[in-house]
């Protein structure tokens, strides 16, 4: 196959398959309904014509009849007038309208077989037409609903041409979560590893580290004051080896605890400031109710 032959193959292949794709079932079939009632309308047209051509001919045979009936007529009355030679001439004249008639007779039988079969095609066709139609509705009616059933289905899994740019949408959506999401965790993890420097800030990861020794020991340094205040001995601590330091909800126990007693111990002052008060009270007036002397 040559280079011209197999670019007019591709092109032809090529625009077969655009015409596949762009053509409607339901077009196509109302347009074969269509030419095949033109093509009907053409045969009544035909046997329009035929009857006319056939109704001509046979006017013109009536004529050719009245022509030999009058020839007829001369020939007997130039006989009676004993004129022969015009009776012959009459006689001639009226052969030659028998044999035109002859032929015209033989044409109007062909125009009425003609006519015959034309017009049993014409029925033909007519059936073959309103049977196309019947099928032609039923093909449309078939392959509309199964479009919709297939427009329904591509839109209930996600394949057609308009859902496909509906689920790439989603997809690309939720790749663009997930990534912003890890994005968020990796830089709250590096944050909190101290990875990235404050920016507002001139200090490293080594002055933030001293900073945090330095506060622990200000409050260990509070802590054993306290401590000294209240009278408290240091509680033995554990060693590395066995024990683990105490919670934070535990120390806040002992806070809570040591606050109680320190509350209670003030209230127990008060209240006996306040009996001390009030044995005074009664005593003074104990001493003004005694009679003087």
């Amino acid at each position: 196959m040559g280079i011209l032959s197999r670019a007019s193959y591709v092109i032809r292949s090529k625009m077969n398959a655009l015409l596949n794709r762009a053509e409607d079932p339901t077009e196509s079939l109302d347009y074969s309904y269509e030419q095949m009632r033109d093509e009907l309308q053409d045969v009544k047209q035909g046997i329009a014509d035929l009857t006319t051509q056939k109704k001509r001919l046979e006017i013109q045979k009536r004529k050719l009849e009245e022509n030999v009936e009058k020839h007829n007529r001369q020939a007997r009355e130039a006989v009676q007038q004993d004129r022969d030679d015009l009776a012959r001439k009459a006689l001639e004249k009226k052969k030659s309208k028998m044999t035109q008639i002859e032929e015209l007779e033989g044409q109007i039988a062909k125009l009425n077989d003609t006519q015959d079969q034309l017009v049993e095609k014409k029925n033909k066709l007519q059936n073959r037409i309103e049977e196309f139609r019947t099928r032609k509705e039923t093909m449309k009616a078939r392959y509309e609903a199964a479009e919709a059933s297939s427009r329904v289905s591509e839109a209930m899994t996600g394949v057609g041409d308009e859902m496909e740019d509906v689920s790439r949408s989603i997809e690309r959506a939720e790749e663009r979560t997930e990534e912003m999401e890890a994005r968020a965790e990796a830089m709250d993890e590096l944050e909190e590893t101290g990875a990235f420097e404050d920016a507002l800030s001139d200090k490293d990861s080594i002055d933030r580290e001293l900073e945090g020794l330095s506060t622990n020991s200000e409050v260990d340094a509070e802590l054993e004051t306290l401590k000294g205040e209240l009278g408290k001995a240091d509680a033995p601590s554990e060693d590395a080896n066995g024990a683990s330091e105490s919670t934070d909800e535990e120390i806040d126990a002992e806070l809570d605890d040591l606050q109680a007693e320190v509350d209670g111990a003030d209230l127990e002052a008060d209240l006996e400031e306040d009996l001390e008060t009030d044995v005074e009270l009664e005593e003074s007036e104990v001493d003004a109710d005694e009679p003087k002397n």
